[in-house]
């Protein structure tokens, strides 16, 4: 499996060639987030709405439509659009606030990650764009009118592209080299008449001079000018000169102006200059000739095109950029689109190299489609805690509201990370668990990314020195299920084999887990008991109530699925002491430590009080409420009470008995414990599952109760659907679980799709549907268990 892509990868892991530099790095939506909310009430959405988003510089960030940006987003490149109908340039894209829709956050937009390699040498995607004019009004009239009973006003609803009218506007990038980047814009009318469409690619600086700080990153004001009527230069303290080009170019088709605030729009505060942020909106839309600055110089710098384009027809626009440092050879002709060419056939190769070769030609297509999703979503992420709670030297000060709203507790917290996110726009900021399940399939298209990423949340400028990780950005404090041993222990296996494996990079993330395993047992442990309540956990969604915040009367609870998660993450980091032990001794003892604490917290979990957290009248496993009242099982058949399931670990003989600390210890726990060890399923077998070896199993559930839950797991009137395993059981359709607590009514049924409650707050609210992580880690889960049980289990 050598291709030449995959010849670029080594280069950059080598630091031969920086050929990661550029890529599409650029987030979808900078607005809305907390980065850039300077409230008293964190209300990100209203403090930094869309309509701000064409005027006001961002801070912590920037955004644009299907751009790219280098690794520091420091030079950017982003489409802009114009129909002659629209009353906003269309340089991003548009969705719905929580407060705005139905269902939460949402964009409503039409576009298309369609491709990419993982160096970027070669990509694309495409915006489908109105003719009509966009219908911002009838999307938020209409969703605000909505129940959440009733499916979201998605832009094709509005009726804007029927007749197929709108433009595909496909965008592609290729490098020539690390810094020499083609870019490629194609439109094409879809409708039936003529109609006009202005292209106006844009280059602009992330603003960082105007904010006073004094940090890494920080710079004095940068320049783009015109060199000749067909190219511009750049001037950045930190990255040396560009040079963007645009085919057939005149002077008179470049406009400039700053990446500055409007502040006398938004504010009423004369702007320092007139050529603001939104100066090609003003001039394309209001007419403004003044918005632009006829010196042909600024922070941005725009290229106009205007076209008429006939039923079918297609316009192509060619641009490139480069530094001036590399072969300047012309910049265009046929050379450019056969280098083009040769990028995507180069990215054909790798792609088929990765893939299986009984994979049917419809899968393949599904997996480069998936590929191309992951690898457009990698963002520039700035944060840099201490700052935004303090605001900038040249700026008012923040309320006295936002020093005290989330994220105070995590000052150490200083990001400018290239980082894979969930979405670009809906989620355009890291969420520790959602990351480390990426990298698992990252783990096939770029190994060393996918060990950097695991890593990253590791080091101290994410981890806090307590040993937590960073949640995501509304509330590092919020704690996500602890999925990171698992997931790097999967990239271990899969970017190596047996005996040429990254033992570096295990060692590292081991070593820096062990703080974080210790940060849970300290502090979701709150009585000792090894019964864990983590809080959110991923699961609040399917909940009876929300167990971030304090619970009603005055409760506590024993989560099953906090526990499990624990067990989980215990018998993982056991997995990866054994291996680590093979090279070195003192490994075995870290592997007794996590031996034990899944023994403990499985018996905790089956055995403690009785029967702990274990309903044996119904045969599965339930959250533990108590009160002044008393004790009572929260009976919600959900993913709470499957959990359980993943947390089996299969050792083998052969190999844990070369480790002599490790099988002594072992050794005496069987013989001196037997009141822990008989009420687990812990046992030992010659010849067992399929391996012809001995095999010990760690697991939550004994055979006995593992049949009892796999028989809901497996009724499709329970939790088997035809696309996985439901989030909440189709047996709550018609019986729904209500409880009440000093009065008041708290109530779980299930939904097929979102919730009908605003319990956790917009999209992230789920009653039923398909969790497909959760259903990858059973899927794993019960090949364990075949593993160990083989033939006999069926």
């Amino acid at each position: 499996m050598d291709t030449v892509e995959h010849a670029r990868l080594r280069e950059d892991a080598l630091r031969a060639a920086n050929w990661k530099r550029w890529g599409p790095y650029l987030p979808e939506r900078q607005w809305g987030t907390v980065r850039e909310d300077y409230s008293a009430n964190g209300d990100a959405w209203r403090y930094f709405p869309h309509e701000q988003a064409r005027s006001r510089a961002y801070r912590w960030g920037e955004d644009g439509l299907l751009g790219f940006t280098d690794r520091e987003c420091r030079l950017c490149f982003g489409l802009a659009l114009w129909n002659h109908q629209d009353p906003i340039l269309k340089e991003r894209l548009f969705g719905l606030a929580n407060h705005e829709g139905n269902h939460g956050e949402d964009v409503k937009e039409e576009f298309l990650y369609i491709d990419s390699t993982p160096t970027h040498s070669w990509a694309k995607a495409m915006y489908r764009y109105p003719q009509r004019r966009f219908p911002y009004e009838a999307l938020l009239e209409e969703n605000r009118k909505r129940d959440r009973s009733q499916p979201e006003y998605e832009l094709p609803d509005t009726g804007v592209f029927a007749e197929s009218r709108y433009f595909d506007v496909f965008i592609e990038y290729a490098k020539a080299g690390p810094n020499d980047l083609l870019i490629r814009i194609r439109a094409i009318n879809r409708g039936p008449e003529s109609a006009p469409l202005d292209l106006l690619p844009a280059l602009w600086f992330r603003n960082t001079w105007i904010w006073g700080c004094r940090h890494e990153g920080c710079t004095l004001k940068p320049v783009i000018t015109m060199a000749t009527g067909d190219h511009l230069l750049t001037q950045h303290d930190t990255l040396e000169p560009f040079r963007f080009e645009a085919e057939g170019a005149t002077a008179a088709s470049w406009i400039f102006t700053e990446n500055e605030t409007n502040t006398g729009l938004l504010f009423g505060v004369p702007s320092y200059t007139n050529f603001t942020k939104d100066a090609f909106h003003r001039y394309l839309i209001d007419g403004d000739s003044t918005a632009i600055n006829p010196a042909q110089r600024g922070t941005k710098a725009g290229i106009l095109s205007r076209h008429l384009l006939a039923p079918g027809e297609e316009v192509i626009r060619r641009f490139r950029l480069r530094a001036e440092s590399t072969n300047l050879e012309p910049a265009f002709g046929a050379t450019f689109d056969a280098l083009m060419d040769q990028r995507q056939a180069e990215a054909d190769a790798y792609h088929r190299a990765i893939e299986p070769d009984s994979a049917t030609p419809e899968e393949r297509a599904i997996f480069r489609q998936a590929r191309a999703g992951l690898l457009w979503s990698k963002q520039f992420y700035h944060y840099i805690v201490p700052d935004w709670l303090a605001g900038d030297p040249t700026l008012p000060k923040p309320p006295q509201g936002h020093q005290e709203g989330p994220n105070r507790e995590w000052t150490h917290v200083y990001s400018r990370d290239v980082i894979s996110m969930p979405d670009k726009w809906e989620y355009p900021w890291f969420a520790a668990w959602d990351l480390a399940f990426h990298m698992v399939p990252f783990a096939e298209i770029d190994p060393e990314f996918a060990k950097s990423q695991m890593i990253l949340l590791l080091r101290e400028w994410y981890m806090h020195p307590n040993g937590q990780m960073p949640a995501y950005e509304w509330n590092f404090s919020d704690v996500n299920p602890p999925v990171h041993a698992w997931a790097a222990w999967r990239i271990y296996k899969i970017t190596g084999e047996r005996g040429a494996r990254d033992r570096c990079f295990l060692e590292s993330v081991f070593q820096k887990l062990l703080l974080n395993f210790t940060w849970w047992v300290n502090r979701k442990d709150p009585e000792g008991r090894n019964l864990f309540a983590g809080g959110f956990l991923g699961l609040d969604n399917i909940g009876v109530f929300d167990r971030s915040h304090a619970l009603p009367g005055g409760g506590t609870l024993s989560q099953a699925d906090g526990t499990a998660w624990m067990a989980f993450y215990a018998g993982t980091m056991l997995s990866i002491a054994l291996e680590l032990a093979k090279e070195n001794s003192a490994s075995e003892d870290m592997a007794s430590k996590f031996f034990e604490h899944f023994i403990q917290i499985a018996d905790a979990i089956n055995h403690l009080g009785g029967s702990g957290l274990w309903d044996e009248e119904d045969g599965f496993y339930y959250d533990m409420y108590k009160n002044g009242s008393g004790e009572q099982r929260l009976r919600t058949r959900s993913l709470v009470g499957l959990i359980p399931l993943i947390a089996v670990e299969v050792m083998v003989e052969e190999e844990t008995s070369r480790l002599k600390g490790f099988s002594k210890r072992l050794e005496w726990f069987i013989r001196f414990r037997p009141d822990l060890v008989e009420r687990i399923s812990l046992c030992e077998r010659a010849l067992c599952g399929q391996t012809g070896h001995t095999l010990r199993i760690l697991a939550i559930p004994s055979r006995a109760r593992l049949e009892r839950i796999l028989r809901y797991l497996c009724d499709e009137e329970e939790f088997l659907s035809p696309y996985g395993i439901r989030s909440l059981s189709r047996y709550h359709a018609k019986h729904p679980y209500q409880l009440k607590i000093d009065g008041q009514e708290y109530r779980v049924g299930y939904v097929p799709g979102e919730s009908d409650s605003w319990l956790f707050g917009g999209n992230s609210n789920w009653r039923g549907p398909v969790w497909f992580p959760i259903n990858y880690l059973i899927i794993e889960a019960l090949e364990r268990y075949y593993h160990f049980y083989g033939e006999s289990f069926q």
